[in-house]
């Protein structure tokens, strides 16, 4: 499949450290580790993260602004949220998610991570083809 620049922030390269939390590849550019860490995330076509909780004592989450392409947030026991360039998403610590690409649409948004009091992410099950495969 052919590379795609999609945003004005550069994609990155292939997100390895984290490919057992995806189905499908991933792309990561992390554009800040100071205080506020914020990357880059861009999912090839069908691409998704698993099912997934930040945790944290005090603050946490995650907000993520969409900047390209089409694709999909999900929080546990809710239906699926198409998403757009210009969407944002605010993910409160403690809730079960996942996030990722359309079937037919490169996806990119940047993970700002919230400042936490010991904050840890929980990696959970894969978003089932069978369960991803219902999305319009």
């Amino acid at each position: 499949m052919e590379r795609k620049e999609l945003s004005i922030f550069p994609m990155g390269n292939t997100n390895d450290g984290f490919a057992q939390y995806f189905t499908g590849q991933s792309y990561l550019n992390m554009l800040s580790l100071k205080q506020v860490v914020i990357g880059n995330v861009t999912f090839e076509p069908g691409c998704r993260n698993n099912w997934h909780i930040h945790h944290a004592d005090k603050g946490g989450g995650q907000i993520l602004l969409v900047t390209a392409g089409r694709g999909y947030y999900q929080a546990w026991g809710e239906e699926a949220r198409d998403l757009h360039p210009g969407d944002v998403v605010n993910i409160p610590r403690g809730v079960k998610h996942w996030h990722g690409a359309a079937k037919d649409s490169w996806f990119a948004h940047l993970a700002i991570e919230v400042p936490a009091e010991n904050g840890s992410n929980e990696w959970l099950e894969l978003v089932s083809d069978e369960e991803y495969g219902k999305l319009k």
